[in-house]
Formats: C-alpha cells, structure tokens, sequence
C-alpha cells in the first residue's frame, strides 16, 4: 500500500512567516530541526512550505503513532532522506533511534520536528540529540504578520481581544467561540500528556486564576490558597502552563544598582486573545473598561517584542526591574554591553509623568537611552535619550 505523506488540510492562507530565513538558515547549520511552540500557531503548515520537498507525518494520527511506538526502525527506515515528524513529543522513543540516523549521515536538515510540549522535548533532546538539533521557538503572529491577511488597521484594543492565533484572522473566527474551544482541547490534551491531572476542572479554575494576576508578580501562597491546592502543586501547574507556551514567566533583572530588588518573576500570557477568553472578556467595549486593560497592554507589548527577537534568532535576555520602593521598569533587554529600559503605557495621550520610572532607573544604572510605548501618535526624543513611540512602530 503506498501512503501519500504530503496530504494535508489547509488550516490558513500561506503567508510568509518572519522567521522563515531562519528556519532555512538553521537546516543549513544543524543535522535535524526542532520547531516548537503553541499549538494552532502554524507550525505544520510552516514546515511543510519551507521544506516541500520532505514527507510529512502526524505523529498525532493513531496508526502512525502506534508503529512508531512499536516499531521505531521500521517507521523510520521509510525515510531514507529525511522526513517532516510533527508533534514528535507524542513518541518520545523516536528520539534515541533518531540520533543513530543522524549520527550516521553527513546531511544537513535531515529530519523537521515540531512540538507544542517544551517540557517532554527538552527532555528527551538534552538526553538523545543534544548539539545535533537547531531549536526555534515559533510563537504567534506579529503585528506585521497579522496586516498581511489583508487588514491595517486593527486598533490597539481589536488586537489584544482578537489574540494572534493565525486561525482567528484566516477563517475570521470569533474569539468568543474559537478560545473556549482552544482550551477545551489543551486541557483535555496536552494537561494530560505532560502531567496526569485528572481534576481538569480544577486546573481550568486554576488557569483562569492566572489571568486574573496577568502582569502581577506571581504569589505562589494566594494562588494556592484561592484554588485550593498546596503550593507544590501549584509550582508544578505553572511549570505545566509555561512548558505548554500558555504563561510567559517574566524574571527580574538580578543586579540591584545600590538597591533592594524585587526577585519574583511576573506571570504573562503568549496570547492575550486567551488572556481575554479566560477573564471573560466579551468585546473590545469591555476591554476598555476593564481594570486588566493596563495589564494586557503590558502583556501585548511584551509579546510583541519576544517574538520579533524569536523571529530574528536574538537571545531572550528581557527581564522586568523592581526595587521595593515601587519604582518600576516594564521591560529591560539586556544587550550585553548595554540596557533598554520600556516603559509600556495604555493611553493615547502622552503625559510627561510616563518618563519618571525610566529617569529614576536611568539614573541608578547610568543609563542614557530608553523606550516609551503608548497609544499615542506623538512621536519624538526627549532631551534624556528616550525615545516616545507609538506601539505599530516598535522593532527590535
């Protein structure tokens, strides 16, 4: 019987991704290829399009699975040249056989992975394939790539609502109904595939509870205390939520510059259109009068500039800066041999006050640039070095 590998529906119009050159530049560079990320963020149609000419497999098809469970060198052996496995997490007994195929050939690009699951990858990688495997972390669509289905002028507000899940702009799916469902599946998927959780309501209660602390730094002891489980858990289900790439655990900045710091990381979302769906967000209307709104600005702002540096291959050195007298910085990138200092405002007028946390920061750090994000078309440089920019026009 001859199978047809390259039989796939089309879940969304083929855009070109930003991080495609890198995706070519990294099979050019290492024997095997990891793509991770959330799930319905495209990466089985991204792979598929860069590399045409690979056969592609679904290691989430039951007969497929089996046989590789079963019988690993004899699914393998199918693809002399290579093949597309996509949720390899799903048989992670593939990845000691891998290691011997790849060992034992000189090409470049030889097998495509994808994954949803960082935990299990991480994992079996560290133990199988370590220095044999390029990792690119594919999250959700940019502001850029969202213009690309064909509409420019989203408002601040529709994006944060709408997520950036690619299927939400394709098909034009309402996030009311497409989210629910969106969580539906994780929790009764891959919850259970990383750790054995059968109160799923228990753990939706949970998730729902981290959106309402969306932008805070995390209190292990009120969580546990308002969802009713201990603290071991609760660390463990937050380890879940960040290896799925539902929450993003944003750490602080470890030098204190004279000062007492705050060292709790803050919880964010990769998506704010599920941030909005577990806050029970209906519209942009109540959006923009809920008190989460700052918040999720934050967070948007935040993601947006994770995944152009994820897109471009820079190191994910971004942190947040707190002492314990309140004064904050939304966001610090660490270059290395400098800081930038983002403050992320919600209003679309600017207010000369917004600039006060990143003098004062500026001034212990000896720093002399910094960002000013906000809603406002009011673009210029202050006398200090600091740059106020509207939200569409931010590039790292």
């Amino acid at each position: 019987m001859v199978v047809n590998y390259y039989i796939c529906t089309k879940l969304f119009i083929m855009i070109t991704r930003e991080i495609e050159s890198l995706i070519k530049e990294y099979s050019r560079q290492f024997r095997s290829l990891l793509v991770v990320g959330p799930r319905q963020t495209g990466k089985s149609t991204l792979v598929k399009k860069v590399f045409p000419n690979k056969p592609y497999v679904s290691l989430e098809n039951i007969d497929e699975r089996t046989l590789a469970e079963n019988d690993p060198r004899a699914f393998l052996n199918r693809f002399p040249k290579g093949a597309i496995l996509d949720e390899v997490q799903r048989t992670p007994l593939l990845f000691n056989y891998l290691q011997e195929i790849i060992d034992n050939s000189n090409e470049d690009g030889l097998f495509i992975l994808t994954g949803s699951n960082n935990l299990l990858l991480q994992s079996n990688i560290s133990q199988s394939l370590a220095g044999r495997v390029g990792i690119i972390d594919l999250l959700p669509l940019t502001v850029q790539e969202i213009e690309k289905f064909g509409k420019t002028n989203f408002s601040l507000n529709e994006l944060i609502f709408k997520g950036s899940y690619p299927e939400i702009y394709d098909k034009t799916r309402k996030p009311t109904l497409w989210y629910p469902a969106y969580i539906r599946t994780y929790v009764e998927r891959d919850v259970r595939l990383i750790k054995n959780i059968e109160n799923t309501l228990l753990f939706t209660k949970f998730l729902k509870i981290c959106a309402g602390r969306v932008g805070q730094q995390i209190n292990v002891s009120a969580l546990s205390n308002e969802c009713g489980i201990d603290v071991k858990t609760v660390n463990s289900w937050l380890s879940v939520l960040e290896n799925s790439f539902v929450i993003k655990l944003l750490q602080p900045y470890y030098k204190s510059f004279n000062k007492r710091i705050v060292k709790t990381p803050k919880l964010y979302f990769y998506d704010t259109g599920l941030a909005c769906s577990l806050l029970n967000i209906k519209n942009t209307n109540e959006l923009s009068l809920s008190h989460f709104k700052g918040s999720l600005v934050e967070n948007f702002i935040l993601m947006e500039l994770l995944k152009q540096m994820k897109n471009k291959g820079n190191s994910e050195d971004v942190y947040y800066w707190r002492d314990n007298k309140g004064v904050e910085i939304d966001i610090l990138i660490d270059y290395g041999n400098k800081l930038l200092p983002i403050e992320i405002k919600s209003a679309q007028t600017f207010n000369k006050d917004f600039l006060a946390n990143i003098k004062k920061f500026n001034s212990y750090s000896n720093v002399d640039v910094g960002w000013l994000i906000y809603d406002g078309n009011l673009e210029f440089e202050t006398e200090q070095g600091i740059l106020v920019k509207n939200w569409r026009n931010i590039s790292i």
